[in-house]
């Protein structure tokens, strides 16, 4: 908890942003830092609650009451101790994660909820400033070697959990630089790169080897990798979702993940061929959740002419649903940074038709306004309403729709099995090949960054149990939150 009462002395408050103007003319972050006695009254307005859902929604089971105490203590190493028992990087998800554990904050109830994520961050970055955050080197190796494989938080969460026990950890990145999702995936405005290089110089100085330019499969053989103890597959869900529409292949139809991916490698001085850009054009991003929001902002920032988001489902209401009521976290309208820098969005709008020019290239989109129909126990039906009909001016359109799950790469040369989702079946993370385990969202399917570092954490202590038959790595308790 904070301070006595202090919700009720102290308002909520928020980063303010650089205005638009000057935020959408680079790819730099822009939020701008609250006042260190600020963030004092933000831990301050921490109630002793008795159930902290808080803690329970979160899927690391970050230790939230305690931090805020210590923030309202103003005993900064002792807050930065108890948020790293239990999250390896919360400069990670202090700025990308949607926070579910304010959704379920008791405060939210009757006011705005404790500002956590943003509490978090400014624990995390103040240890870095005040030189708090020093590699924590095991004291004693146990001779057993573990391949990870992947670079994003589930893999780079596994390799620290796991170094700490004292294996020798080696992540293969098929990327030419560490990081996966945080490194390409994530536009700069919301996670700059050097905030990834300076956590994987920790890792590095704990004794974690990283191999890049190594496509596990492909460039280096099942043989080489089943050389290793044990292995964690950590390689996420990219089998990216398309559409089955007309003109689908038309110049101009781009798959959001290529479009970020070449602007952030492009940014770093990499050399481009035929780069997608969206200067000067009418821009439609299909795909309304965090991966569309991306493309706007990054459409925005090369100077698009229009920038027009489409979702198929239905706009969702301001306030909570009633079938998601507190604490669960809630069906809720999003508007984004990057919404607000200028996008006309639509809902309820499915994509009939990519119309390209005789050239093929994209000119346009033909659409048409839906209807769902709900029955209970049955799957939603989506009905098109008669004369809606329209067409869009488009030359660039991005498909931001998702992931179906995992590249079968390695689960075909591994003789790993896959569940009826398509995603690499596990029980405790261990797959149908006992020296093998995955995590992430090659395990559980597209997911958030936060799941993705739990689930690291808690396949390196399955990891370790196997290898050595116990454990001493942490795991999360189940919390208080009830079932639906």
């Amino acid at each position: 908890m904070g301070k006595i009462g202090g919700f009720k002395e102290y308002n909520r408050t928020d980063e303010n942003n650089i205005i638009v103007a000057e935020r959408v003319s680079n790819y730099k972050e822009f939020t701008i830092p609250l006042e260190k006695n600020k963030m004092k009254e933000q831990g301050s307005r921490c109630m002793d609650c008795g159930i902290p859902f808080c803690h329970s929604a979160c899927p690391l089971g970050n230790l939230i009451p305690d931090f805020n105490d210590m923030v309202h203590q103003e005993e900064w190493q002792s807050a930065l101790e108890i948020l790293q028992s239990t999250n390896n990087f919360p400069e990670f998800t202090g700025r990308l994660c949607p926070a579910p554990c304010e959704k379920s904050c008791v405060l939210g109830i009757i006011s705005e909820p404790v500002a956590i994520e943003n509490i978090e961050k400014n624990i995390i970055e103040r240890g870095f400033a005040e030189g708090w955050i020093k590699p924590q080197t095991p004291k004693v190796r146990t001779g057993k070697t573990v391949a990870v494989i992947g670079s994003g938080p589930a893999g780079l969460a596994a390799a620290q959990q796991l170094n700490r026990a004292g294996h020798t950890v080696t992540v293969f990145e098929r990327d030419n630089a560490i990081g996966g999702l945080l490194r390409y995936g994530i536009p700069n405005f919301k996670l700059e790169k050097g905030i990834i290089d300076r956590r994987v110089a920790v890792l590095e100085a704990e004794g974690i080897i990283f191999k890049t330019n190594i496509n596990v499969g492909v460039n280096y053989s099942i043989e080489a990798l089943n050389s290793f103890d044990s292995i964690v597959l950590c390689g996420g869900a990219t089998e990216r979702r398309s559409l089955p529409t007309k003109g689908i292949d038309s110049k101009g139809v781009v798959q959001a993940m290529d479009f970020l991916t070449q602007q952030t490698k492009s940014l770093y001085g990499e050399k481009i061929e035929n780069q997608v850009l969206a200067t000067g054009k009418d821009v439609i991003v299909i795909g309304g959740g965090d991966t569309g929001s991306d493309c706007v902002g990054t459409s925005n920032r090369h100077g698009a002419k229009s920038v027009t988001n489409f979702e198929i489902l239905p706009k969702p209401p301001v306030g909570r649903s009633e079938s998601t009521p507190w604490p669960f976290w809630p069906l809720q309208l999003k508007t984004s940074s990057s919404h607000e820098e200028g996008c006309d969005r639509n809902w309820l709008i499915n994509t009939k038709e990519f119309i390209s020019n005789e050239k093929g290239e994209l000119v346009g989109l033909k659409t048409v306004e839906v209807a769902w129909k709900m029955r209970p126990g049955q799957r939603p039906e989506l009905f098109e309403n008669e004369g809606s009909e329209k067409i869009w001016p488009c030359d660039l359109a991005l498909l931001a729709l998702g992931f179906t799950g995992p590249e079968k790469t390695l689960s075909d040369q591994l003789g790993l099995e896959i569940d009826f989702k398509s995603n690499y079946k596990a029980t405790n993370y261990q797959t149908n090949v006992p020296h093998i385990f995955t995590a992430g969202d090659m395990r559980r399917g597209q997911s958030l960054i936060v799941w993705a570092i739990s689930e690291g954490r808690e396949a390196a202590r399955e990891v370790d149990n196997y290898l050595m038959g116990c454990t001493n790595l942490p795991t999360k308790g189940n919390g208080d939150l009830p079932n639906l």
